[in-house]
């Protein structure tokens, strides 16, 4: 049997309820958030076959893999934080705590050892500004640092991934559904189970493939998007981003200047 990569959308957080919401910096789940994180508890049926849990180091992720994947924690396995998993937008929502802070927080259940001093950094000189080149870098890198880990770890390995709905896109290149207004085409708590494309190993990229049983359960006999057709939702959204992106940066330079 082939390697399982599971990737999941966080929980529904406060920054999921309203655009002002966004402003919060690290937000918690709502109560709804966490009963989303129950009711993927309770579907599940593979939790005694995870053989890794893994989350961006962001807090609702976190929180999202602890409780929707509560058997697999009690079983002894931690949450091994992975900063290149982390949200695109620079948003304070989507920028993380200080390692200290994740620490105190969630303990012995998180593995921080990935995550160290300034990987919330999302200036335009670090590796986590949302600029196309960049993302596509970091998406790889974790395709790479997943297949890795299932390498080492055998061929039933399946491994968990907690996740956010725009590094998503990036991560399994896959933009059939993605929204511009929402930033994506994942409901909270939605879960896609992938295999890498090469079982051999050797694809420089480690791209992923989704599942049969996966896109038919979601999809049914849907036809998924030709490569021409991806491309152009991919450029549509990354627009979009880059928008976003210098119409925030141009309104905290004119704020830096008020002050």
């Amino acid at each position: 049997m082939a390697p399982i990569i599971h990737l999941v959308r966080h929980a529904q957080g406060y920054h999921n309820l309203s655009q002002e919401n966004q402003q919060i910096s690290d937000p918690d789940l709502t109560p709804l958030g966490e009963s989303q994180c129950d009711e993927l508890c309770k579907r599940f049926e593979a939790h005694d076959k995870i053989t890794h849990l893994v989350a961006s180091p962001i807090r609702r992720t976190l929180h999202t893999c602890l409780r929707s994947f509560a058997p697999v924690v009690k079983s002894g396995k931690k949450v091994i934080a992975l900063p290149d998993a982390q949200e695109i937008s620079t948003l304070p929502c989507d920028i993380g705590s200080e390692p200290s802070k994740l620490k105190e927080e969630f303990g012995d259940l998180v593995d921080l050892h990935l995550v160290r001093e300034g990987w919330n950094d999302k200036s335009s000189e670090s590796k986590y500004h949302p600029t196309p080149a960049k993302l596509e870098a970091r998406s790889r890198a974790v395709r790479l640092w997943l297949r890795d880990l299932v390498t080492n770890a055998g061929e039933d390995s399946q491994v968990v991934l907690v996740t956010h709905g725009g590094i998503l896109h990036f991560l399994t290149r896959d933009w059939d559904g993605v929204s511009l207004d929402r930033g994506t085409g994942w409901n909270n708590t939605e879960l896609r189970s992938y295999e890498f494309e090469d079982p051999t190993g050797q694809d420089p990229n480690a791209a992923l493939k989704e599942t049969q049983p996966s896109w038919r359960g979601r999809r049914g006999s849907a036809i998924p998007l030709t490569e021409t057709e991806q491309i152009q939702m991919q450029q549509a959204f990354q627009a979009r981003l880059a928008e976003e992106t210098r119409n925030r940066e141009k309104s905290s330079s004119e704020e830096a200047i008020i002050d």
